[in-house]
């Protein structure tokens, strides 16, 4: 059965987006309490990460993430966010369409 959704897939074409067009991710950060001055200094330093917001609720800091690819993007969390001291998890969303974007409304 998982080939046939491998061959599936392959027929959307989503397998060619693992290395296909620039991306856009949201990454949501849960940090360690005393750790978040910290890890905002070193994600902020980071060229691929656009926007960083610290945030209240679930998590405590939000990055938008651009990469060339997902297996880019997949090897900066492990490596990278991941890595940094005090980050106790993340939750990406892979941005699919922008509809709206800085009060204007993104045409086709």
């Amino acid at each position: 059965m998982p080939r046939k959704l491998f061959e599936t897939e392959r027929s959307w074409g989503l397998v060619a987006s693992v290395a296909g067009p620039e991306v856009s991710i949201i990454v949501n950060i849960v940090v360690e309490p005393k750790s978040l001055d910290d890890v905002v200094k070193r994600l902020r330093d980071y060229p691929w990460v656009v926007d960083l917001y610290e945030v209240t609720g679930d998590f405590d800091v939000v990055a938008l993430v651009k990469a060339p690819n997902v297996a880019t993007f997949r090897n900066l969390l492990k490596e990278k966010i991941l890595a940094v001291e005090g980050v106790r998890s993340t939750n990406s969303v892979v941005i699919l369409y922008t509809h709206k974007r800085e009060g204007r409304k993104v045409e086709v």
